[in-house]
Formats: C-alpha cells, structure tokens, sequence
C-alpha cells in the first residue's frame, strides 16, 4: 500500500508554510496527504453531557484540521486530502503515524512556543525519533520556494548514510536540479601546505565517489556536483544552505533517547532552507 505524506498541522504561521510546502512535495512525488493534528484537550476538559455544546477544545481542532484541508485543497486542487484529530500529545500523534508514512513535514515552530526558539519542540523531538524521514520546513522565501534548484546533502563515511543520498537522489530528480554533493575534510593540527592535507581531500573524493556510485547510476538523469569542502561539517552545509532546496541531514536510529547528529541538530535550528533529517540504522 502506498504510504501517504503525513503533515503536522496546529493552526500557526510556520504550520501554513509547512503545508503549502508539503502540497508541493506530494504532487511532485504522487503522493496522498494526510493531515495530523494531536489534541490533548479531551484530557483536561473531559466528556460533556450528551446535548450540551461541542468543548472548546474539539472545536479548535476541527477547524484547525478544516482550514488547512481547505488551504491543501485551495494550493492543488487534484490533491488527495485526509485529515484526523489525534487526542494525543503532537509529538506522540506524528511519530506513530510516521510508521507508515513516505515522510513527516513539520513546521519550524508551533503555536504556543516561546518566540525565542530556533526551532519548536514538536519538530525537534519528531525529527529526532521517527523512523521515517523528517522534513522541518524552514528558511527564507527563496530556500522555501526552492528557487535556487539545488539539492545539498551532505555526504557521510561510506555505508553509513545510503537512505539519505536515495532521497536526495530522488527529490533532485523530481524537482529536475541539481544535486550538490558534499564531504567535508579537515586539516591535520599544525599542517600546511601540501602533505597529509592533500591526502585528506583525495581521501574525501574518493568517499564521495564510493557513496555517489551506485546512486548516479540509477539517476543518470541528476547532474551531480561532487564537492570536497575543508572545514567542520555543520559549518559548511551551513554556509552552502542559503542556495540550497532540501538538505539530507543522516540521523542514525538506535533504540532510545533522541538520535540527532550534531549536524543536523546545528542545520534544524539554523539553515536557511527546509531540511530533510533521513534516519540510518546501526
């Protein structure tokens, strides 16, 4: 059965943004949409007597999923559209669904978070546990709208991030760009000039090339940048995101807690373009 795209929806500005984004997403890839919003509000406010007024709460959430099938609707009228009210926490609600799903897109921030944040809860622990890819849209207008057509992933050591280059392969091949490979590299302490530190950057090319193979070959379609970039990983993604569409950040997923690299922790809060955390097993 095909697994649909499933969308975290509360009401807030970067839900929207998540939305339109997520619209788009599922008709490149053909894709149904289903739409979650997670609702504890049964918990505090309880069962009301049969013929008394809906509570406040279950109101909120039927608008809440109402507007935003009508909005998905509004952007692509051809859109296949499901919507549910989850009485869980959201986090909770996304994750289960997120078993079964093609991916997860999340707002940056949610209703209700401190203005401050970098980036919402819900999307960070999400992005964090599921077992499915995780898309946190984020970033200027240019990064959402995917102008630059580039895709950037970072690239790993070998056979360590297969899931995320095939989806990075995929989304630039659906969005017909470019995709902007990259293995960083870093200079032995107290090196310069040629040496150790040239051998480091053929070591990096010759693991771009390695993890690239057998991918390239299946999309000979995508044209595909191999860059071999010195300097800290999250830093040069950083810096390489602001003419990027989609970054493939790799998560390895182990049995507990909250798996997030360091840099997909440092390109989820900052990035200036939506991000695409791909879970790795190991």
């Amino acid at each position: 059965m095909e697994f649909p795209l499933v969308v975290g929806v509360d009401g807030s500005n970067a839900s929207y943004a998540a939305l339109d984004w997520a619209v788009d997403y599922a008709a490149r890839h053909g894709l149904r949409l289903q739409l979650v919003y997670g609702s504890l509000w049964e918990r505090y406010e309880g069962a009301v007597p049969s013929g008394l007024a809906r509570p406040s709460g279950q109101v909120m959430a039927d608008n809440v999923v109402a507007v935003a099938a009508e909005r998905a609707g509004r952007r692509n009228p051809e859109a296949s559209i499901t919507t549910e009210v989850v009485a869980e926490d959201p986090v909770q609600a996304l994750l289960e669904r997120g078993r079964d799903a093609a991916a997860i897109v999340t707002g940056s921030r949610g209703r209700g978070e401190i203005q401050g944040l970098l980036l919402g809860s819900v999307g960070l622990a999400v992005a964090a546990r599921a077992t499915c890819p995780v898309i946190v849209v984020r970033g200027d207008q240019v990064g959402l709208a995917g102008t630059h057509q580039r895709i950037l992933l970072g690239v790993g050591d070998t056979g360590t991030g297969d899931e995320a280059v095939r989806f990075a392969f995929r989304e630039a091949e659906a969005r017909g760009c470019a995709l902007d490979a990259v293995r960083t590299w870093c200079r032995p302490a107290g090196e310069w000039g040629d040496g150790p530190a040239a051998t480091n950057e053929e070591q990096a090319a010759a693991v771009l090339d390695v993890v690239l193979h057998e991918a390239e070959a299946d999309h000979a379609a995508v044209k595909v940048q191999h860059s071999t970039v010195e300097g800290p990983a999250r830093s040069v993604l950083l810096q390489r995101s602001a003419a990027a569409a989609v970054i493939g950040a790799r998560r390895r997923r182990e049995r507990f807690g909250l798996q997030l690299s360091r840099v997909a922790h440092t390109l989820l809060h900052y990035a200036d373009c939506p991000v695409a955390v791909v879970p790795h097993v190991v």
